[in-house]
C-alpha cells in the first residue's frame, strides 16, 4: 500500500500518522467490538504492533495507560454510538498519536471528530442486528493491517495474503451464502431450546462471540461464546442433550486442537453443530451434525464462517416467529449510555 493508497482509504495525513504507530487501542461495543478482537490477532501477527481491544462503557470509565505512539481506533456501524463516541472524545486528552475510526456513516460525529476514517460502504443496513455492516468492518481492518504493517516489516508472504485473501473474498462469501438451504433445514432442531454453546480457537474465537450474539439477539435463545481451550474451566458442567453446542472449525493449525475440545463435549453427551473446513475431515454421525464449508485461507476464514452463523440465527428466529429486523428491547444506533 503506497502513500496515495493509504491517504484514498484512510484521508489526508493517513501515511503520516500510520508510519509511527507502535501500538493499537481499539474500543468499541457489541459486534463492532467483535470486529476489533479479529483484528488484534491479524495486527500482532503480521503487522507486528502490540493491540488492546476494549469495550467503550469500560474504557471511558478507567484510568489506562497509553503505550508511545499508539492509535485509537475506533469502530462503529452509525458513527453516534454513545459510548464509544465518548471514547474518542476522551483519547484527545490522553496523548494518542492519533485516531482512526471504521465507520459506515460519512456525516456522523465519529468521522467528523477522528483524525483519520475508513468508510466500509456497506450501504443502508435496516434490521438492528448487524450483519453486512461487520464483514465490511473486517475488511477495513485488514486493510489496516496492511498500512501499518508496511511500516513495520510486514512480510511480503503475508502482504501477498491478505491482497489474495481480499481478492478472493466475494467469491468465498458466494460460497457460504450456498449453504441457505443445508443450515434452514437443521434450524427446527434449535426451536424448543433456550441456551446453546458457540465455541472457536484463535481468530475464530470472536466470530463464535459473533455468532451467540446474534442468536440470543434475534431468536431469544440464550447463548455463551467460550475459546474451545477454555471448557475445562466450567463451561463443560453444562453440557447435556439439551445444550446445542455450535463449534467454528476452519482448517488451521489449531484444528487439532479443536477436535480434542469436540471429543471432550462428545464425551458428556453434547449435541454438536459443527461448521467445518471440508478438508477437516469431521464426520456427521448421532452426536454431531457437521455443514461443510468451502476451504479458504485461513486469514480471511473469520470472514467467510461468520455467514453461516448469522443463516443460523436467521432461520432460527424465522421459526421461533421472533422479529428478525427489530429484535425486541434493541435500538439500532444506541445514542445512550
Amino acid at each position: 500500500m503506497n502513500g496515495q493508497v493509504a491517504e484514498d482509504t484512510f484521508g489526508n495525513g493517513a501515511m503520516a500518522i500510520l508510519k509511527d504507530i507502535e501500538h493499537v487501542q481499539i474500543v468499541a461495543c457489541g459486534t463492532s467490538y467483535h470486529a476489533g478482537m479479529v483484528a488484534r490477532y491479524w495486527l500482532e501477527s503480521m503487522a507486528g504492533v502490540s493491540c488492546n481491544v476494549e469495550i467503550a462503557s469500560e474504557f471511558r470509565y478507567r484510568k489506562s495507560f497509553v503505550h508511545a505512539n499508539s492509535l485509537l481506533v475506533t469502530i462503529s456501524q452509525s458513527g453516534e454510538t454513545a459510548d464509544t463516541l465518548a471514547a474518542l472524545r476522551l483519547s484527545k486528552e490522553l496523548g494518542y498519536r492519533g485516531s482512526l475510526t471504521i465507520c459506515n456513516v460519512a456525516t456522523s460525529s465519529m468521522v467528523r471528530e477522528s483524525d483519520l476514517a475508513y468508510m466500509t460502504r456497506a450501504g443502508a443496513e435496516i434490521g438492528v442486528a448487524s450483519t453486512k455492516a461487520f464483514t465490511t468492518q473486517l475488511v477495513g481492518l485488514l486493510m489496516l493491517v496492511l498500512a501499518i504493517g508496511q511500516h513495520r516489516g510486514l512480510s511480503e508472504p503475508h502482504r501477498t495474503a491478505i491482497v489474495n485473501g481480499l481478492q478472493a473474498l466475494p467469491a468465498k462469501l458466494e460460497e457460504a451464502l450456498l449453504l441457505s438451504d443445508e443450515i434452514e433445514a437443521l434450524a427446527p432442531e434449535f426451536a424448543d431450546k433456550f441456551h446453546s454453546l458457540f465455541l472457536g480457537r484463535g481468530s475464530q474465537y470472536p466470530i463464535a462471540m459473533e455468532g451467540a450474539l446474534k442468536l440470543k439477539e434475534i431468536s431469544y435463545i440464550h447463548a455463551e461464546a467460550y475459546a474451545a481451550g477454555e471448557l475445562k474451566h466450567g463451561p463443560l458442567a453444562l453440557i447435556d442433550a439439551d445444550m446445542p453446542v455450535i463449534v467454528v472449525a476452519p482448517n488451521d493449525e489449531l484444528l487439532e486442537k479443536l477436535k480434542s475440545n469436540v471429543e471432550e463435549v462428545r464425551a458428556r453427551g453434547g449435541i454438536m453443530y459443527v461448521f467445518a473446513d471440508k478438508n477437516a475431515h469431521f464426520k456427521s454421525d448421532a452426536t454431531m451434525r457437521v455443514i461443510n464449508v468451502s476451504h479458504c485461507d485461513e486469514l480471511i476464514a473469520p470472514i467467510v464462517y461468520t455467514i453461516p452463523l448469522q443463516l443460523l440465527s436467521y432461520f432460527v428466529a424465522l421459526i421461533k416467529g421472533t422479529d428478525v429486523d427489530q429484535p425486541r428491547n434493541l435500538a439500532k444506533s444506541v445514542t445512550v449510555e
